[in-house]
């Protein structure tokens, strides 16, 4: 059966996050609070917790799902080849709605999905979500949704698709209403814009100017 804690409610907080992450760890899904949306979340390192996240979202092994860290020093640890225009991007904006496509490490035991050898990280600015992730460390997040309906902006929209399905739904209040992240390809050259979001082409070719445009 599915449980829902609100998270805002600072005498149990921890507690919350005690048993929120004891649940990633026995490779159940939880829907947690984000800077932009509502997201499904699992364990990065466990195959079968990702297949099931994707299968709760209806999608298949061609949509692998990004994965969230608690700060910018992890992407040396989850990615290979890192030039410095990916560190600037991250110096930039993270926290914050940026999620950089990477070529993953080769030597990590994760299933992601089709990755193709990539990984796509990003660190929410929600200190929910990065309280969560100090205790867990690394967790493959998509939109919770249900394939082709919009990202869950309150936890009542996750609950409606995702029900139970989810072990535990974290709720954090509404959330920005900004909608998903903006998506930037770094494993290719140049660098390019692979979903329009909070981030302007703009902004980001402020730090690196031969970032092409989603449209370009």
């Amino acid at each position: 059966m599915s449980r829902t804690f609100d998270i805002r409610n600072e005498q149990v907080r921890e507690l919350i996050l005690e048993t929120t992450s004891r649940v990633v760890r026995d490779g159940e899904l939880i829907v947690i609070p984000t800077d932009t949306v509502y997201g499904i979340g699992a364990d990065a390192f466990s195959p079968r917790a990702v297949a099931a996240l994707l299968e709760a979202k209806g999608r298949g092994r061609e949509f692998p799902p990004p994965v969230l860290v608690k700060d910018p020093s992890v992407v040396m640890a989850l990615a290979d080849r890192v030039d410095p225009r990916t560190t600037a991007l991250t110096e930039a904006f993270w926290p914050g709605p940026l999620t950089l496509i990477c070529h993953s490490q080769p030597m990590l035991d994760w299933d992601l999905g089709d990755a193709q050898g990539t990984v796509a990280l990003r660190m929410p600015d929600d200190p929910d979500a990065l309280a969560l992730l100090a205790e867990t460390g690394p967790l493959a997040v998509s939109s919770a949704n249900t394939h082709g309906d919009p990202a869950a902006e309150t936890i009542e929209e996750a609950e409606a698709m995702l029900g139970e399905k989810v072990s535990v739904y974290l709720d954090a209040g509404p959330r920005s209403g900004q909608g998903s992240s903006t998506i930037v390809d770094m494993t290719v050259e140049p660098p390019r814009i692979l979903r329009d979001g909070p981030l302007t082409a703009a902004a980001l070719q402020a730090v690196v100017p031969e970032i092409a445009p989603l449209d370009g």
